[in-house]
């Protein structure tokens, strides 16, 4: 397992390199361009410009979390082929400077919701929270909350700039249905397949977050049959998964373990976002620190099951809390997601020492 940490860049991320290659067991970034419109092509000299810049730190870029998928992708609008071209483009100026994984989304219209960017919990640490009941109003209700919550941070997957037509994107997907919105990842996946195989970048869709319909919306990537459905448009490992343990364990009724060792041990699963969440309903959660008895979600269990199912992909701990006065991006402190790494690589050491692989 080749652990790293989520960076912004240094125009939009108060978390210095440096801080980042001190957190031990860290060696890579998950990095981006955000600066880049959805749907044009990443320039190389950019790419470059940031792989030099991780580097010089001493860490490395591998895993790119995310090169978006433009709108007219999934609702097979009129740029679609131009938009996959550029996304072929952009696969092929990663390959360059040895980028393997590619972390991006098939989510309609919102990557990901939560209604309590700031949820205090009893401690006195704050977390991301997510409560059914606030999302039965309108989309547009939603987004307004989430974007007043941002405290002046860039949402990653919030583009404002296209979020200021909600209502014509909302109308633009309200035809396709689930069948539809699957029939265009289908094609985008068979267009870029060539691509991903002969440059050798692997292709990591994360699941729908939380992974169930919002606003009428469609999802398609909720769980197993999800999932095997997805990768049964292109059976190949470059066609893979990101497996993110918080996202799929929002629904009670996925068997979470069952999933990491099904797809893991299938080599479908190049990248992980390791995190834990607390029910507080049926349907209710808020995120919690990554120990097993802080959430819902057994972590030992997690980590075992990826070391058995062979994993030795690329991982992240995904979101933290904001502890001890930090108040960053949510989601995205800096000693909360350290004390995360801390204990998941303590867990990976714990199970790989007392089942050593042949």
């Amino acid at each position: 397992m080749k652990m790293g940490m989520r960076w912004f860049g240094q125009a939009d991320d108060t978390i210095p390199l440096e801080y980042i290659r001190q957190v031990p067991g860290v060696t890579h970034v998950v990095g981006a361009l955000f600066d880049v419109p959805v749907g044009e092509t990443w320039p190389l000299d950019k790419i470059t410009a940031l792989h030099d810049l991780i580097t010089a730190a001493g860490l490395n870029l591998e895993v790119i979390e995310s090169v978006n998928i433009h709108d007219d992708i999934k609702i097979g609008g009129p740029q679609r082929d131009w938009a996959i071209e550029n996304y072929i483009a952009t696969i092929k100026n990663l390959a360059q400077v040895g980028v393997k994984v590619i972390c991006y989304n098939f989510m309609p219209v919102f990557d990901w919701v939560r209604t309590d960017l700031r949820h205090q919990l009893p401690d006195g640490s704050y977390t991301m929270a997510y409560e059914d009941a606030l999302v039965q109003g309108t989309a547009q209700e939603t987004m307004e909350r989430m974007q007043a919550a941002a405290g002046g941070h860039k949402l990653p997957g919030w583009e404002p700039e296209r979020l200021s037509h909600l209502a014509e994107l909302l109308d633009a997907y309200a035809p396709l249905g689930t069948d539809g919105l699957a029939e265009n990842f289908k094609y985008f996946i068979q267009a870029i397949m060539p691509t991903c195989e002969a440059y050798d970048v692997k292709m990591a869709v994360h699941p729908d977050d939380p992974p169930k319909s919002l606003f009428g919306l469609p999802r398609i990537v909720k769980d197993a049959d999800d999932m095997r459905r997805i990768e049964a448009f292109h059976d190949s490992p470059y066609n893979g998964f990101t497996l993110c343990t918080g996202s799929l364990g929002e629904n009670r009724q996925n068997d979470l373990i069952a999933i990491i060792c099904e797809f893991a041990g299938r080599d479908k699963v190049p990248f992980a976002q390791i995190r834990n969440i607390k029910f507080t309903s049926e349907v209710d959660f808020h995120e919690s620190a990554h120990l097993s008895s802080y959430g819902s979600l057994d972590m030992y269990e997690v980590m075992k099951a990826f070391y058995e199912s062979g994993f030795d992909g690329y991982a992240r701990p995904d979101h933290g809390r904001d502890i001890w006065g930090e108040r960053r991006r949510p989601g995205y402190g800096l000693h909360d997601r350290a004390l995360g790494i801390a204990y998941l690589t303590g867990l990976w050491e714990a199970i790989s020492k007392a089942n050593p692989r042949g």
